[in-house]
Parts: structure tokens; C-alpha cells; sequence
């Protein structure tokens, strides 16, 4: 395989946004226009993705983390719970249940996927309980655009009277097997009666973009209505179904209609809100979201073949049976060791040729954080993982040419 030349070719970074006219003009016309922010280019979203992912209901918002937070809060979660996160995920999956209140229960994962399985979340919630704490949550998470065995994990969450809350971050357009069916990631799991929620995340390197932006997505109409008012400080305009407002003579009119003023706080709530101009950026990009995920599974299979002449020492992510991933990252692993050379030795080599790299993740329970309030664990499925992985170039503005030129790399530096 000939090694690139720097020439004049551009910068790969490991992921990047995909913006073209039409998404200008969506956020040009939100700032021409009357509303910046609670507007109808968020409602325009929310109908959007819900009917995408095949979920009843969506609620937008400022970030994927600040979804994570409106799921276990919604969901009740707080002081004296706990919920089951993979060690392997960005910081944010753990850090909200905390900020919930809520001790994290660290799962293990498998070291090829990094994906949390059934075995990994049945050891993490009987350590939990030999520490005395209440699971209340799994939240399993979606790596790289392939999902976490549902089936299984609601079958878990079910028998064990526990919700799920699914972080997709990574995962937008997934879609995994599900009873002889491709289920969306997002559809939600409606028979997990303690409460079922995705969590989505438009950052840049995401699949679909909102500059920043995040999403959750569910069936059950009251939980749903839960998520969007906490979203918005846990106000409402209109009465509870089933209750009513708590103060009937301060909320409506003589003929019993609600004053155009009125609103209640049931709880406290969050200013989670995603303003119209991300709102109409991630809508524009919604429309294209097929797209991007032909082109990025093009790219993966091109990943696979080109480095197919590395292997051992150089693998594609592995596979997971059942499911259609929407690609968010291009997670190789690699034997440094076998190598003779460091990860970042590597990393460094890669750049120098115009090749840009990432690492997903350290995981979660070596943060020293958790280690001063849990100790030192023991994950080795995690660890294999993490030194192991390194993602590569991948977004739709690639050419089947910069795959190419990233084996290259890749092979310069590792020989």
C-alpha cells in the first residue's frame, strides 16, 4: 500500500458537521422571523423526529446531557437510587444521574463492541445491592451507532421493575431486530412498565447537527408531559389531565376558560430549552439524515476492506448481530502493544501526515471523581476496550480516496 503525501491535502479530523445551503437558509429564515426561541420551528422538530424514530412524542432540548438530566428526573430518580451505567460512554451518562442525586452502578462491557450486555448489567445491580443501594434505572448506551442488546435489557428492566433510559447519542437512524421486526432506536420500549426514554444528541460530530441540541423520545403520554415541563421549569399553561391546575380560582376566567396569563409550577424544573435557530438547523438536517447514513455506511465498508491488509494488529469495530447502525464513529482497534509503538506515539505520527484521531472512551470508573467515591473497580471488559480503541476519520465529506489515505497512514505509522 503507497504511503499519502501531505501535498496539499486537507485536514481529516475524526468527525465533523455536514452544512450546505439549505440549512443555512433554514436558520436564516428562524432569524428573519419572529421567533428566536418557543417558537413553532421547535414544535416543527419535535413532530419531525418523533415520527422518524417512530416514537409518540419528542421533546427537544438544549444538549444531549440536559436530556440525560430531564430523563432521570422525570423519571423520579434521586437520592437513595441508583442507576446501571456502562463504564465505557462519554462523562455525561453517569454525571446527570449523579446530579440527580443518584449513585452509579458501573457496568462492564464487552471488550470488541464496548456495549453494555445483559450479563454486564446483572453484575453491576447485584454489586449495587450488596452496597445497600436501590437500582432504579438501566441506561444502556448506544457506542459508536451500534445498539446494546434490547431485547434483553428490557427483559431485564421488566423482571426487575427497573426503567431504561437509552442513551443514543451516537445512535440517530439506528435501527436493531426486534421479534422478526427493525425497531428505530427511539420507538422506545413500551413494555418496560417503570418507564422507557431515548436520549439523542445533536452536537457537530453527530450524525445530524444542531450546533448544539438534544433530544428525548417516548410512548407514555404522561411521562412525556413530565419531560416537557421540566424542560421548561417545570411550568404549565394548560390544566393537568386527570387534575386539573392546583388553583382553579387563580387560573381561570368567569367562564371557566384559563386566563391568558396563568401558568403553574408543579415542580422545579430546568431552562433546557433548544432555541428555533438550532431547532431549524437539526430540522433541515433531519431531512437528509438517510443520506448521511448511506455515505458514512459507505465509508465503513471501505474501512473494512482497507484494512483488512493491517489485521491482527489493526481490526474494524466489531459487529453486532441484528442490527443496522447509522455510523457515528469509525472505533478500530489496534494492538499497540504488538506494535511496538504507544497510542499516542501513534496518534502524534497520524497527525503529522493530516490524519486527526480520537479516543472513545476512558472509561467512566477511572475518573478520579468515582475513584475517590467508589474505589478502584474492577472492568476488564472496559479497560481491554479502551486500550485497544481508536477512532478514525469519518463524516460524510470524506471521498472513498481519504479512506484510502488513512490505511495509508496507518500503515506508515504502524511498520
Amino acid at each position: 500500500m503507497a504511503g499519502p503525501s501531505m501535498g496539499d491535502l486537507p485536514f481529516l479530523p475524526y468527525g465533523r458537521q455536514s452544512v450546505d445551503e439549505e440549512d443555512i437558509a433554514a436558520v436564516a429564515a428562524v432569524l428573519r422571523g419572529d421567533w428566536l426561541t418557543q417558537g413553532p420551528t421547535v414544535s416543527a422538530f419535535e413532530r419531525a423526529l418523533a415520527a422518524r424514530v417512530g416514537a409518540a412524542d419528542a421533546v427537544a432540548c438544549a444538549n444531549g446531557t440536559a436530556a440525560l438530566r430531564l430523563a432521570y428526573a422525570a423519571l423520579g430518580i434521586g437520592p437513595g437510587d441508583a442507576v446501571v451505567v456502562p463504564s465505557n460512554t462519554f462523562l455525561a451518562t453517569a454525571s446527570a444521574a449523579r446530579h440527580a442525586g443518584a449513585e452509579v452502578a458501573f457496568a462492564d462491557v464487552d471488550p470488541d463492541s464496548g456495549l453494555m450486555g445483559v450479563a454486564e448489567a446483572e453484575a453491576a445491580i447485584a454489586r449495587a445491592s450488596r452496597a445497600g443501594w436501590r437500582v432504579r434505572a438501566l441506561a444502556p448506551v448506544h457506542y459508536a451507532g451500534q445498539t446494546a442488546p434490547m431485547d434483553g435489557l428490557a427483559a431485564l428492566a421488566q423482571a426487575e421493575g427497573l426503567a431504561l433510559v437509552e442513551d443514543a447519542c451516537h445512535a440517530i437512524g439506528t435501527a436493531c431486530s426486534s421479534g422478526g421486526l427493525e425497531v428505530p432506536v427511539g420507538a422506545g420500549r413500551p413494555e418496560v412498565e417503570a418507564g422507557s426514554l431515548t436520549v439523542f444528541s445533536f452536537h457537530p460530530v453527530k450524525t445530524i447537527a444542531a450546533g448544539e441540541g438534544g433530544a428525548l423520545t417516548g410512548s407514555d403520554p404522561a411521562l412525556m408531559a413530565r419531560v416537557r415541563r421540566l424542560c421548561n421549569h417545570g411550568m404549565m399553561r394548560t390544566p393537568d389531565p386527570g387534575e386539573g391546575f392546583a388553583d382553579p380560582g387563580a387560573a381561570l376566567d368567569a367562564e371557566g376558560n384559563v386566563n391568558p396569563w396563568y401558568y403553574e409550577m408543579a415542580e422545579p424544573g430546568f431552562n433546557h430549552r433548544l432555541s428555533d435557530i438550532h431547532a431549524a438547523l437539526v430540522l433541515s438536517q433531519l431531512g437528509r439524515l438517510d443520506r448521511f447514513i448511506e455515505r458514512r455506511a459507505r465509508l465503513m465498508a471501505l474501512y473494512a476492506e482497507r484494512l483488512a491488509p493491517l489485521a491482527p494488529l489493526v481490526r474494524p469495530p466489531a459487529l453486532v448481530p441484528g442490527c443496522r447502525p447509522a455510523w457515528h464513529l469509525c472505533a478500530a482497534r489496534i494492538d499497540f502493544a504488538a506494535a511496538g509503538r504507544t497510542r499516542s506515539a501513534v496518534m502524534v505520527a497520524l497527525r503529522a501526515l493530516g490524519v486527526g484521531t480520537q479516543v472513545h472512551y476512558i472509561p467512566v470508573h477511572r475518573q478520579p471523581y468515582w475513584r475517590r467515591r467508589y474505589g478502584d473497580l474492577a472492568l476488564p471488559g472496559a479497560m481491554s476496550h479502551y486500550v485497544q480503541t481508536l477512532s478514525l476519520p469519518l463524516f460524510p465529506a470524506m471521498a472513498d480516496g481519504d479512506v484510502d489515505r488513512v490505511a495509508a497512514a496507518l500503515e506508515r505509522v504502524l511498520s
